[in-house]
Order: C-alpha cells, then sequence, then structure tokens
C-alpha cells in the first residue's frame, strides 16, 4: 500500500534542486526534478458526525490515504519512492546516477538502488562510462527499504548527479523521528547451576507518546539463547490447547480461523502490557559442565508484532545476563537470608577463581570467602516428623592448592532440622581446582514448620581454617499421617 500524491508537502521531498556544482562539459543535459515518497498503509476512515455508526466502531467504509509522513516505530520497515523526472520536452538528462543513504544516530546507511551509479555503470556500456540518460518528458524511478533499528532522529539522504556542461548534483535531506512502540524489559532469577528463569514484560508504551489510538498485537515472542543454551516458552495454557495440533501458534501448517488467530495473539493497547516467562540452560556439554555464572550472556528477547493496518514490525531486548547471587550484599557483607539450593553459587565461585587466576584480581572475591563451598543434591521439600532422611552432599574446592579437609553439622547452629547419626566426616584431601567429592548425612525433623538447614562447616585439617556454610536448603516438617508404619523409620535408619 503506498501514498500517492505529489501535492503533499510533507511526503514530497523535493521538487527543485537544492544545490548544483558545475564543471566543464560536452553535452548540456535538462535539469532534473527529484521526488521522493515514504511508501506506506492507509488510515481507518472515521464515522462522520450525523452517522448511525458509533464513535467507537473503529472500522468505517473508507480508507484514507496518509497527508503526513505519519508514525514510524523501531522494528517496521522503512521504504521509499525515489523518482527522477525530466520536465523537458526537448533535451534529455544525461549521465544520471542517483545515491541513497540513511543516516542513524550511531551510523549513516548505504540504501543501493537500481539508480546508484555502481549499477548504472555495470548495466551500460557507452563509450565515456556515464550513467542512465532520460529521454525528454520521461522519468526513472526506485524502491529503497530498511528495517529501523533504533530510536531517534534519522535522516535519508538523497543524491542525483547528471552531467550538463560538466558534473552537477542535487541533494536532498529527509529527517523523521523514530520511536519505540514497545516497551521491553527483562527480570532474571537462578535456578540452578546451568538454568535461569528469564520474565519478559512487553508494555504499550504509544499512549507516552500521544498516539491514544495505537493498539498494537503481539504475534509472536521469542528468546534467541547464545551457542551452548537453549530457550523454552513456559506456558500455562488450557488442556484444549495443550497438543500442538490445537494450538493456531504452533501450528503454523494448517489453516486456521481469524477468530482463533485473533485469540492466539496478544492485543496491547496504550498502556497495556504482558509478560511471558522463559527457561534457559545449559544445553552443549561444554556448557552443562561449566553451568551458568555471573555474568555469563543468555541471549536476547524478540518481539514481533503487527500494528491497526497490518505493519509489521520486529523488536530486540538488549543482552540478557545471567545475575549475580545474592551471597553477599552490596556493602560486603554475607547476606544470613541466603540460601544455596538452586542458587548457582557454586559456579560463580569457580568463575571468579578461574578470573582470578587469569587476571590477578583478589580482594575480597568470592572465591576468597568461600574457598570450599558445600551444595544439596536433590533435597526434599518436605519431610516428615521423626523419620530420618538421607540428604547427599557436593563439595567443591575452588582453591589453587589441595585440602585436606572434614565436613561438620554443628548441633548448636541447627535448628528444627537436625542432623541424625554422625555429625562429622573427614573427607581427606580434595584436588585444587574444582576438586570435588559426595558425603551422605542423616537429618531428622524434631518439630513441625518451616526450617532451614544449617550448621555446615568445612574445617581445613592442616591449617585448622574453617569455611562457614550459608544456608544449604529450606524444608517443611509435616505431622506423620495416622498410622504411620514403624518399619518405615526403621528402613531409614539402616
Amino acid at each position: 500500500m503506498t501514498t500517492t500524491g505529489g501535492s503533499s508537502a510533507a511526503n514530497t521531498m523535493a521538487n527543485v534542486p537544492l544545490d548544483e556544482m558545475g564543471a566543464t562539459a560536452v553535452a548540456p543535459s535538462a535539469v532534473p526534478t527529484l521526488k521522493v515518497m515514504r511508501l506506506q498503509a492507509p488510515h481507518l476512515g472515521s464515522p462522520a458526525a450525523g452517522s448511525l455508526l458509533s464513535p467507537n466502531n473503529l472500522l468505517s467504509s473508507n480508507l484514507l490515504l496518509p497527508d503526513s509522513f505519519g508514525v514510524i516505530h523501531v522494528g517496521e520497515t522503512f521504504s521509499a519512492y525515489l523518482g527522477v523526472l525530466n520536465s523537458s520536452l526537448e533535451m534529455p538528462v544525461r549521465g544520471l546516477s542517483m545515491v541513497a543513504q540513511l543516516q542513524t544516530p550511531s551510523r549513516r546507511i548505504l540504501l543501493p538502488t537500481a539508480l546508484d551509479r555502481n549499477n548504472n555503470n555495470n548495466n551500460n556500456n557507452n563509450n565515456n562510462g556515464s550513467s542512465l540518460e532520460i529521454a525528454p518528458g520521461e522519468g526513472v524511478d526506485a524502491i529503497i527499504s530498511r528495517r529501523l533499528e533504533e530510536a531517534g532522529q534519522h535522516i535519508l539522504r538523497v543524491e542525483v548527479s547528471y552531467s550538463s556542461n560538466g558534473d552537477k548534483t542535487l541533494r536532498k535531506f529527509y529527517r523523521f523521528n523514530v520511536t519505540n512502540p514497545l516497551q521491553v524489559t527483562e527480570s532474571v532469577t537462578r535456578s540452578g547451576d546451568a538454568t535461569c528463569l528469564v520474565s519478559i514484560t512487553v508494555e504499550n508504551i504509544m499512549e507516552k507518546q500521544g498516539a491514544a489510538d495505537g493498539a498494537v498485537a503481539v504475534t509472536s515472542i521469542g528468546f534467541d539463547a547464545t551457542d551452548g543454551l537453549a530457550a523454552k516458552q513456559i506456558n500455562i495454557i488450557d488442556e484444549e490447547t495443550e497438543s500442538d495440533e490445537s494450538n493456531p501458534i504452533h501450528n503454523t501448517m494448517k489453516r486456521i480461523s481469524a477468530v482463533k488467530l485473533y485469540d492466539s495473539s496478544v492485543i496491547l493497547q496504550p498502556g497495556d502490557s504482558y509478560q511471558y516467562l522463559f527457561s534457559v540452560k545449559a544445553e552443549s556439554e561444554s556448557a552443562v559442565l561449566r553451568g551458568i555464572a555471573f555474568g555469563d550472556e543468555l541471549g536476547k528477547a524478540y518481539v514481533v508484532f503487527t500494528k491497526t493496518m497490518g505493519e509489521t514490525g520486529r523488536l530486540y531486548s538488549s543482552s540478557v545476563v545471567c545475575p549475580p547471587t545474592s551471597y553477599l550484599t552490596d556493602d560486603g557483607s554475607k547476606n544470613s537470608k541466603f540460601v544455596v539450593q538452586s542458587s548457582g553459587l557454586s559456579v560463580d565461585v569457580a568463575a571468579a577463581s578461574a578470573q582470578r587466576s587469569s587476571f590477578g584480581q583478589g580482594n575480597g572475591s568470592l572465591d576468597e570467602i568461600l574457598p570450599v563451598t558445600v551444595e544439596p543434591i536433590d533435597p526434599p521439600s518436605t519431610m516428615r516428623l521423626s523419620v530420618p532422611e538421607k540428604i547427599s552432599l557436593l563439595v567443591v574446592n575452588h582453591s589453587n592448592q589441595a585440602m585436606n579437609l572434614q565436613i561438620q553439622m554443628r548441633l548448636s547452629r541447627m535448628s528444627g532440622v537436625v542432623v541424625c547419626g554422625p555429625s562429622y566426616v573427614t573427607l581427606g584431601s580434595v584436588p585444587p581446582s574444582g576438586g570435588s567429592c559426595t558425603i551422605d548425612f542423616r537429618l531428622v525433623a524434631l518439630v513441625a514448620g518451616l526450617f532451614s538447614v544449617s550448621g555446615c562447616y568445612i574445617v581445613d585439617l592442616t591449617t585448622g581454617m574453617e569455611v562457614e556454610q550459608p544456608v544449604l536448603f529450606d524444608v517443611f516438617a509435616k505431622l506423620p499421617a495416622d498410622g504411620v508404619d514403624e518399619e518405615e523409620k526403621k528402613e531409614n535408619l539402616l
């Protein structure tokens, strides 16, 4: 859908040459006329006063051609018509070539056309190597397109060269502003050593730009994960749309009705917002072994939207990175509410240790505060009262030296859920730089309620250094059901 109308002052950029630079030439040439118009969709006609249509009715029987430049947003494709006319009826335009450039806030982009000098030299074999020649009363044209990737002021620069007693040039500059139709924000929560949950919020901010009627349909959203990672959208859907066959978003090969397509899209009125959730996991073997550490780039979210008249656009969020654990507060002190389970603490300590070994950075880094970490392996979320349960712990030595370690579960620092059986185990020599071992303890809940399993210490038997571990995990101790078999307790004690 294009806007015509050279009479429109906003769309027609030039009818008269702006700047002429003369030189010596052989043959005279007519002066070309440059016209530039933006190609855009029409608007919906509004009901006229006194009509039977409701004022709130979005549709009328008319479509209106734009009478101005209109609004253009980041993610849309900017298209323009470039026309060069020879208004002379006696003399041709000789040696014609055109160069179009789009200047963004950060760079200048060359927009290739069929009229630029390189293409014309390839298509013409005349002796002087000139470009096109326009016969009297005729013209040539071209269409340029470019997807807009940043907000701010843009300038379309069009330069037409021709030969008339020397090389002469016409230049035209067209300024327009590009705004963001949607605001995409992200929030990341860690969910283990190699998993992060990324929440994406999409908000229609056209209301803040004065476009109160700018409804947008979010037709697609996704997350482009970095190499080694994989992203999956987490959906809460009804049983009717649980299978791919009945979900119109996933089944693109089958014809669907307009109603189903509408229902499958998210319609955002100005000021509305919608949230999406993605799970980003390590997929490659190397990524799974390393895990996802603080500062690692997870990828970018993208949003495909459609405006009122079918104009489509594609937006990208900023790069999403893995956040740090909350073990240390902003002032460097330990967070008493921190829980090791699913926090990724061990991965962050390993990354800090590798960085310090490579760049020599220290002075209170995470691996110096926690040279040895203890992490529970699949701990239970609930425990029965007075029923012992086995807990497996992973001990990792992040220092650059082997350590003779002993793990202790100190009763004085435990409450509600305490160790049952031996309270310490000598691990022996644990290799440096990620050396690890696993050990099992038995815990028992003494009272019902929600408790934090704490009181874990690592002791270096060679130096006497003690490393207090943060809370390992939270567990809910519940009362046993009536008639609990005593043999279950005996089995757990074995």
